[in-house]
């Protein structure tokens, strides 16, 4: 696979992020390159305040096979360890504070599946079927699996599919709670893109405190969470974005928000 790296395009449309994983000739198997690739835009996204919303998306019939397993680890292994200040795109270590919608459709396995864990909100095709398929290699998930496994679905729904590594499909996964919307094959980037822009209606750093604290909450408990309210609160009631909320709601009309 490593004689054809692939590539990942990033377009913008408005408020949203577009992402694209293209290497859809070989089920968008994922090269170091592309791995690193995603990241550089990912932080791009991040860092940019005129951008609200990212959905990551793939060409083809696939969302990825996985990764190009000789490039990233065979005697001529050629990945490299990426900057820490870069968003990672399993969420590893810098997380991005902005939504991420993931569209996915046909075979999403591994890290297609533990990328999709690191967003926020998953549109499915019909066509998806996902495999969380390390143990039937010899190893385990090392991408968050895991853990994020636990949170989405529950214990025994995650033990059920990362035990036997087995494939199930998109109406499963949204039976467990792993994917939110499951659409026609052929529509899920255009449902995404369509909840992505909803979504910037809404004030910008609201939704990246709400996002925060909910982040605090899942890392470090209940308490941690309640404690954050404060801050929260004043980042928010200092903006704006806040009295352009209460102005449109005594005019009666839309918010217009800045991010601001």
């Amino acid at each position: 696979m490593s004689e054809h790296p692939g590539e990942v395009r990033m377009d913008v449309d408005g408020h949203v992020c577009v992402i694209t994983i293209d290497n859809a000739t070989k089920k968008n198997a994922l090269t170091p390159e592309m791995v690193e690739q995603l990241a550089q835009h990912l932080t791009t996204f991040d860092d940019d305040d005129n951008l609200w919303v990212v959905v990551i998306t793939a060409a083809g019939d696939h969302t990825t096979a996985g990764l190009d397993m000789p490039a990233f680890f065979g005697p001529e292994a050629r990945a490299r360890q990426r900057p820490a200040e870069w968003v990672d795109p399993l969420g590893l270590g810098r997380r991005c504070t902005k939504p991420v919608i993931t569209a996915v459709q046909g075979i999403t396995y591994t890290f297609g599946v533990e990328m999709m864990l690191a967003g926020d909100i998953v549109i499915a095709a019909d066509s998806a079927r996902f495999g969380q398929v390390e143990v039937k290699r010899g190893i385990a998930p090392f991408g968050g699996a895991h853990f994020r496994y636990l949170t989405r679905t529950g214990w025994g729904n995650a033990m059920y599919h990362l035990f036997t590594g087995d494939e199930f499909s998109a109406h499963r996964a949204l039976e467990i709670g792993l994917v939110q919307e499951v659409v026609p094959h052929g529509q899920q980037r255009e449902r995404a893109l369509e909840l992505a822009h909803r979504i910037t209606e809404s004030a910008p750093l609201g939704v990246r405190a709400l996002k925060a604290g909910a982040l605090t909450y899942v890392q470090h408990g209940e308490q941690a969470a309640i404690e954050a309210i404060p801050g929260i609160r004043a980042q928010v009631l200092t903006s704006e974005d806040f009295a352009e909320g209460i102005r449109s709601f005594k005019e009666r009309r839309a918010a217009r928000f800045q991010g601001r």
